[in-house]
């Protein structure tokens, strides 16, 4: 192998774009945010405490709270955990517990999870700055536009896992805007943050290694990092983004895509929520699936079913193991996903668990469960997120149901009626029906807030 060394004579100039969005992230206020965004943030900011609250109810997260946020510390609220900790650790702690479960929101375009990248840091950091309601919701909005859009700008590996990349530079960007960064300071952050983030692996989240879940957690803890570099004085290269995002960890960027209608459309805006406790290149199969459940009902059963076809886009066809070894590596097998939503009537949180699958009758099932890559269904990617599924019926019969899209995105989107459900199935277990009601109502009138105080107790 050749090895090329190029010198680097000077430090390159600033491209124009990237002045462009350092100043648009400095300048934009909450005055500026489309009604429609300011609604979306904060149920996505709702939606996050939630998937935070249920996720560190998780036994390896208890324990590890027990390490970094050891009961009677001081600091800012760790949500769901009953104690509080410093900002970074809690942040850190957020990021880790949300992706628990597999139920925090996304973007598709981006294809990743942007909100749970941004919102425990903001939520973390909110408090020490005595930051009004508005400024939260600003920030989360910001970071979660300028993480989605280097997302969409780029095309990571394949080799590589989208969490903890992109999502760094979405968290120091929304902090850096709490903090009142000018412009060349956010061009710093930007710049600093992009180097900043993991090198994570794509093969991990397959394998079941629950290291994946603090992918995120690393995130929001190093993007209050970045902040605190630059205001120190710390410096990064001209233009991080495009070394980064297009010689390291990724195989294409387009700058362009940083710029586009930016103010205009809104990426948050844009964001899917999440019913099934699972990846979610298996929700249009589980659609598809409980469609035939409900037009069919006891005729499909594990005794009656003799083999399960699911043809699907790429990456859903990668998740084709039907022996996963733990709860997130069933999260991943799409095998799995379809037996345990025959077996357990929905995709629900206890349905991955360790009990469900241990079960003797969800195992055998998981394994007449075959997944085909159909790439006319990639080539729809990423506007759609195609499934067909097809069970043979013991008695001969050939049942067939197929999903354009998922529900929850943006084509087929839940209601905010669906959207508070979710919220109450995942929060009222942590803190009781009336207090997560409250810990909702807060949120939603947050944009009337002067601080978070009144947040932050209820969590």
């Amino acid at each position: 192998m050749q090895v090329i060394a190029e010198p680097v004579m000077r430090r390159p100039d600033t491209p124009a774009w990237l002045d462009e969005i350092a100043s648009f992230y400095a300048t934009i206020s909450f005055a500026d945010l489309p009604v429609e965004v300011v609604l979306r943030t904060k149920q996505v900011i709702a939606d996050c405490i939630a998937a935070i609250a249920a996720g560190a109810q998780e036994a390896e997260v208890v324990k590890l709270a027990d390490r970094r946020v050891p009961k009677g510390s001081a600091g800012v609220p760790a949500i769901g955990l009953a104690r509080r900790g410093a900002p970074e650790a809690v942040a850190f702690l957020g990021g880790t517990a949300g992706t628990m479960l597999e139920l925090d929101e996304g973007n598709q375009y981006a294809r990743g999870h942007p909100g749970i990248h941004v919102v425990p840091a903001v939520l973390a950091a909110a408090e020490t700055l005595k930051s009004s309601g508005k400024d939260i919701i600003n920030a989360v909005a910001l970071g979660y536009e300028i993480g989605a859009r280097i997302g969409i700008a780029s095309k990571l590996r394949v080799t590589m896992h989208p969490h903890g990349t992109w999502g760094t530079v979405g968290a120091a960007v929304a902090i850096a805007r709490l903090n009142g960064a000018s412009a060349a300071q956010m061009r710093e952050v930007i710049n600093v943050s992009s180097c900043l983030g993991l090198t994570t692996s794509r093969r991990t989240m397959l394998e079941g290694g629950t290291v994946r879940n603090s992918y995120a957690g690393f995130s929001n803890q190093l993007g209050m990092t970045a902040w605190d570099l630059v205001a120190s004085g710390f410096t990064g290269e001209a233009d991080g983004l495009t070394t980064v995002y297009n010689t390291v960890i990724a195989d294409q960027w387009d700058p362009r895509e940083m710029t586009r209608d930016l103010g205009q459309r809104w990426e948050i805006a844009r964001n899917y929520f999440k019913r099934h406790a699972c990846c979610r290149y298996n929700h249009a199969t589980i659609d598809a699936l409980e469609r035939l459940m409900r037009e069919h009902g006891d005729a499909i059963r594990p005794a009656t079913v003799k083999r399960i076809d699911v043809a699907t886009y790429i990456w859903a066809a990668q998740l084709a193991s039907q022996e996963p070894h733990n709860m997130l590596a069933a999260k991943f097998s799409l095998p799995y996903s379809v037996a345990t939503t025959i077996v357990h009537g929905a995709a629900t949180v206890e349905a991955f668990r360790d009990r469900a699958r241990a079960d003797d009758t969800v195992k055998n099932l998981a394994r007449k469960v075959f997944v085909a890559e159909d790439r006319a269904m990639t080539a729809r990617l990423p506007a759609y997120r195609p499934a067909k599924i097809t069970i043979d019926l013991l008695d001969g019969r050939a049942l067939e149901s197929a999903s354009e899209t998922n529900r929850g995105d943006t084509e087929d989107p839940y209601t905010a009626a669906e959207i508070k459900a979710k919220f109450m199935d995942l929060a009222a277990p942590v803190y009781g029906d009336a207090r997560a009601r409250n810990i909702l109502a807060a949120v939603e009138a947050l944009d009337g807030a002067a601080d978070i105080t009144a947040l932050s107790e209820l969590l």
